[in-house]
């Protein structure tokens, strides 16, 4: 049995990471989900946050998404997300910028349509800051 899998990581704007892979970490709506080789195939729904890779020279590395598919086949995993960054290109600034101006327009907010928008907004820009404080763990 190999002991790596293929791993796709594809946004709807373009393949964020395509290959070989040890095993991947994601957040499923089940919680904490560890793939390794030989994993049962599955399909869930993964939640906003993100897939921890460890590659087969076991270097790491992080992909923000901002929630999506999983899917596991027998020797390749496919990660179809909305939105997916690499870890290394979140800025802060940025991001801190985008929550807050989130938080602003909630206030000014009436209906619950764009409330709810609004809400899924801030928890992305959080699940963001939540990748760059692990980031700012590793280096």
């Amino acid at each position: 049995m190999s002991m790596n899998f293929y791993l796709d990581v594809v946004s709807l704007k373009k393949s964020i990471f395509s290959g070989l892979v040890k095993k991947i970490r994601v957040s499923g709506s089940e919680g904490e989900l560890g793939i390794y080789p030989g994993h049962t195939q599955l399909l869930s729904i993964i939640k906003p946050g993100l897939i921890y890779i460890s590659h087969i020279n076991n270097k790491k590395e992080y992909i923000y998404i901002s929630g999506g598919i999983l899917e596991v086949q027998p020797n390749i995993v496919s990660i179809l997300a909305d939105v997916a960054i690499h870890a290394i290109d979140l800025n802060r600034e940025y991001i801190l910028k985008e929550k807050q101006n989130a938080e602003e327009n909630i206030k000014n907010e009436n209906t619950e349509i764009e409330k709810k928008n609004i809400l899924l907004k801030i928890s992305q820009e959080i699940a963001k800051l939540r990748v760059l404080e692990i980031m700012d763990k590793f280096k």
